[in-house]
């Protein structure tokens, strides 16, 4: 059985943000499945998507520190210039970190472990709302 549908989250701030409760209240059809697979992509080329520790809020300001020393705005080496200082890094950031990611279903609940979540990690200063499909395969 496959299920597909495009949800929307509206603007987030530039940062690392855990959308992980919002997803889950976006597929209440999971309750059903035993075993699968949810895929979540992101149709956007400034902001991209992972997995990682989600209790420590300091992880995801550890991440943005990161992250901006690492790809930082304003490069004097960039060419693409002409959506502002924050959009070549924006797309730097988001193949290095990628657009889609996978989770177990088991049970009728994402299978992630103790302290994963979901981020959407926002690399402009005004993204806009992002859009995202998720794709559920499974029994």
């Amino acid at each position: 059985m496959w299920q597909q549908k495009e949800i929307s989250i509206s603007q987030l701030s530039r940062g690392f943000h855990i959308i992980t409760d919002q997803v889950i209240r976006q597929i209440p059809e999971i309750i059903n499945i035993s075993k699968g697979l949810l895929h979540i992509f992101i149709k956007h080329t400034s902001a991209s998507l992972t997995i990682n520790e989600g209790a420590d809020p300091k992880v995801r300001d550890d991440f943005e520190t990161y992250f901006n020393k690492t790809v930082p705005d304003n490069g004097s080496n960039y060419l693409h210039k002409s959506e502002g200082p924050d959009d070549m890094p924006a797309h730097l950031k988001s193949s290095i970190l990628g657009s889609s990611i996978s989770i177990p279903i088991l049970d009728g609940e994402l299978n992630l472990g103790t302290w994963q979540s979901i981020y959407l990690c926002e690399h402009r200063n005004y993204g806009g709302n992002r859009r995202l499909v998720l794709s559920i395969q499974g029994e």
